[in-house]
């Protein structure tokens, strides 16, 4: 089966290329300064349910575009195009089922999303074929975890992945730092001794070095993003983040996505939100005050959101491809839930309210 990594949208790797990014990605903004002259104060509330109801609405409208082909265990099928979409459909639906309240529609929504997935996969039975032709692939493992971070297992797959992650080989597949937390994420989900420890892995990544902030552009900000949901659980445990690395992401995340929304990156300003959302402590009420306004602009009125480029203002009942959108619509009511999630409770943990990086003017 042709595969590449799983966290990219359209199937590029992560971190890989992004055309249509820039060389650089523009930071127009101060360090710790929201997108925009003012942010004003409420406003991500005040359209964040809206944009995760259209959002989760129009996903379950395309739900059968998720659907598995018949053909899917043939070596020349695509994953990219067939189960990393319903990989995402699963972990991203199950968190925002976790960060929703029970009896909101959006709550059932997201639940019912999930369990079509696990139906899609025959309740794990396909996962387990998956895991038999390809043991040392790290995919259907990961996918099999967001289900199982769920609650739904599979008791075969669970019984032939457990000598297999045990080996010396799993333990050194060659692989980007950001990729390994991924790995590493998914043993804690499905209940097994990770193969390596997270803090250093995690000093590896683009993130954890706290690179200089003018070198982010596409492929390190998606690494950057998938480094945080790694290490979070998607944005379920946030005291995971340390502190250096909650300062350092306070302090330029609102650069960043000034750049995104400034270049129409829109998949990735998602992400980014998500990742503030993600931090221990206060939500970063400026950056959240200040993107989801426009970001809630940009959604079509079906509840669609394209990963870049122009939005589509006139009506249409599908506006872009499937392809083009189903990844970002997606993103944005993960980060939505997360973003209402975080700005409902701003105690949440019981860490000291963050302070900025220290920089130089």
């Amino acid at each position: 089966m042709t595969t590449t990594a799983t966290q990219g949208p359209k199937g590029r790797p992560d971190p890989g290329g992004r055309p249509g990014v820039p060389p650089r990605t523009a930071t127009h903004a101060h360090p710790g300064q929201a997108p925009g002259d003012h942010a004003s104060p409420g406003a991500a509330l005040a359209v964040l349910p809206h944009v995760l109801r259209t959002a989760l609405a129009w996903t379950d409208a395309h739900r059968a575009e998720f659907a598995l082909p018949d053909d899917v265990l043939d070596p020349r099928t695509q994953v990219n195009a067939t189960l990393k979409p319903l990989g995402e459909l699963a972990q991203l639906c199950s968190t925002v089922r976790a960060a929703t309240a029970p009896g909101t529609s959006e709550h059932g929504v997201a639940g019912d999303l999930v369990t079509y997935a696990w139906e899609q996969v025959s309740r794990g039975d396909l996962l387990l074929d998956l895991l038999r032709t390809e043991p040392f692939a790290a995919y259907p493992y990961e996918i099999y975890a967001a289900f199982a971070g769920y609650g739904l297992r599979h008791e075969g797959f669970e019984a032939l992945a457990r000598p297999l992650t045990a080996t010396r080989a799993w333990a050194h597949t060659e692989q980007h730092a950001n990729r390994q937390l991924g790995l590493i994420n998914s043993e804690r989900r499905v209940g097994v001794v990770t193969h390596t420890d997270a803090g250093g892995v995690l000093s590896r990544t683009w993130l954890g070095g706290l690179s200089e902030p003018w070198t982010f552009e596409g492929p390190s900000g998606y690494a950057l993003t998938h480094t945080v949901f790694h290490l979070t659980d998607w944005g379920r445990m946030p005291d995971r983040v340390p502190e250096k690395t909650d300062a350092y992401l306070r302090t330029w995340l609102p650069a960043w996505a000034d750049g995104c929304l400034e270049s129409g990156q829109w998949d990735l300003t998602g992400e980014l939100l998500a990742v503030g959302a993600s931090l221990p402590g206060p939500a970063p009420l400026e950056l959240m005050d200040a993107v989801w306004p426009a970001l809630a602009g940009v959604q079509h009125a079906t509840g669609c959101v394209p990963e870049t480029g122009v939005p589509v203002q006139e009506p249409a009942p599908d506006p872009y491809p499937f392809i083009d959108c189903y990844h970002s619509t997606l993103v944005t009511a993960f980060a939505a839930a997360l973003s209402l999630r975080s700005l409902r409770s701003p105690g949440r943990t019981d860490r000291t309210t963050p302070g900025r990086e220290r920089h130089t003017p």
